[in-house]
């Protein structure tokens, strides 16, 4: 096997009520409005030198299954959450080095208005701040800004693609040395060092310059999740990192093929692009205990089959309350407008019913990771040898400070002896660590 360093990071599923009704959830009912579980997540995070934290995000309520919000708000299926960017603050303000990347839809904001946020963040964090970039996956979120619906799945893309083009402009308008702060001149910022954007493109226009000044990284790091032909086409010409879920490593292999092969032919260096891939991993203090606790996983998953219904229901725009689900997949027409990843969930359980298919998916959407700390870093150091990939996302159903210490105080610490993960940061900034190696 390869004993190649990978990077680390951590697909924290939105800011709202983590693990409610989970065992070791905690206080998190009464506590729900309460950010401290992330600041101990990013400051256990930072301790095991990962890379950065992604903030999922969406904006509205669910209400597609059985066309009711009652099973996402008795279950707090993604919600009620806070806005990223505010949590984003408060984790920055809580480390030194981790990097920390909100998710922002591109519906949702103005490029100037982005780009001046983020930009900010930047500044306030020394370099660590990234952006998330999404482009939607349900009318519901369109539609609390005002619009009937989403666009059609490609052109989506075609929009994200100008937005990010005006954003890059607006945060080019400064150069690094502009503020000179020089007190013999009384000139606090070379004007000759800032310029308008004066960019317009198909769907956006801005003049510029941004007034909060150069970012220290000169630009956030960008994340994507394309996986699409047309989003890996979208985040191979603008991501730093890409966020990928894939079942096999032989499967994973592939996509990151892909991604760099469409780098290459839109003029990038494939290398400063770094895939992570999202595993969840089951850690317990042995393979028994492990496999246990993915058992009743799998069985709380059948027994309350409408909170993961719901959540697909959610991301998909189908209503899966009137899905049959003893007929398998594979026989069903399911076609949708929002998340692409629903094709591959389909193909993967095309033989299986839904009710089959859940179960199988009761322990997340990439490989089965489950075992002591030793196990689970053998099977992630066979996933990273086969598929070539640049790192992993722990992803999790559900935050608590068990799995905190179980991923960051067992699973971690595996990896760094084994030279796997970083013992120390390499450097300051965000985009400076993702490209150490």
């Amino acid at each position: 096997m390869s004993a190649s360093p990978f990077h680390l990071g951590w697909f924290l599923n939105g800011t709202n009520a983590p693990a409610w009704a989970q065992p070791f959830s905690g206080s998190i009912g009464e506590t729900w409005d309460d950010a401290q579980i992330f600041v101990d997540l990013a400051r256990s995070m930072e301790r095991a030198k990962f890379d950065y934290v992604l903030i999922e995000d969406n904006t509205f309520i669910g209400d597609r299954y059985g066309d009711s919000m009652e099973v996402y708000l008795r279950s707090a299926i993604q919600g009620p959450r806070q806005d990223p960017m505010i949590v984003a603050t408060l984790l920055a303000q809580a480390t030194s080095r981790l990097g920390i990347v909100p998710t922002a839809g591109t519906f949702a904001y103005h490029p100037y208005l982005l780009a001046r946020m983020i930009g900010s963040l930047d500044q306030l964090s020394k370099g660590r701040m990234g952006v998330n970039i999404v482009t939607g996956t349900s009318d519901r979120a369109l539609q609390n800004y005002g619009n009937d619906g989403m666009d059609e799945h490609d052109h989506r893309y075609e929009v994200a693609d100008d937005f990010l083009s005006a954003a890059q402009a607006l945060w080019g308008t400064w150069d690094a040395d502009a503020v000179v702060a020089d007190w013999t001149t009384g000139t606090f910022a070379d004007h000759e060092k800032v310029r308008r954007a004066d960019y317009e493109g198909p769907f956006f226009k801005t003049r510029g310059p941004l007034n909060s000044g150069p970012l220290p990284q000169g630009s956030p790091v960008i994340s994507q999740a394309g996986g699409s032909p047309r989003g890996i086409r979208f985040a191979a010409k603008h991501a730093d990192t890409i966020v990928a879920i894939q079942a096999t490593p032989e499967k994973a292999r592939e996509y990151r093929e892909a991604v760099r092969a469409s780098a290459a032919e839109q003029g990038r260096n494939p290398d400063d692009i770094k895939v992570l891939f999202c595993v969840w991993p089951t850690v317990g203090s042995s393979q028994e205990e492990a496999e246990q606790r993915a058992a009743e996983r799998v069985q709380l998953a059948r027994d309350n089959i409408e909170v993961p219904l719901a959540a697909m229901s959610k991301s998909t725009d189908i209503d899966f309350s009137t899905v049959p689900r003893d007929v398998p997949l594979g026989e069903l027409d399911l076609a949708t407008n929002g998340t692409q990843l629903f094709a591959d969930y389909r193909a993967r359980n095309a033989k299986y019913t839904l009710r089959e298919a859940v179960a199988r998916q009761a322990n997340g959407s990439g490989p089965s990771l489950v075992g002591s700390p030793e196990q689970v870093a053998d099977q992630l150091e066979e996933f990273a040898d086969i598929a070539g990939g640049d790192g992993f996302l722990i992803a999790s159903h559900g935050v608590t400070r068990r799995f905190m210490a179980e991923i960051c105080d067992g699973l971690v610490p595996e990896l760094q002896r084994r030279g796997l993960t970083r013992r120390e940061y390499d450097h300051e900034m965000l985009r400076d660590n993702l490209r150490a190696f």
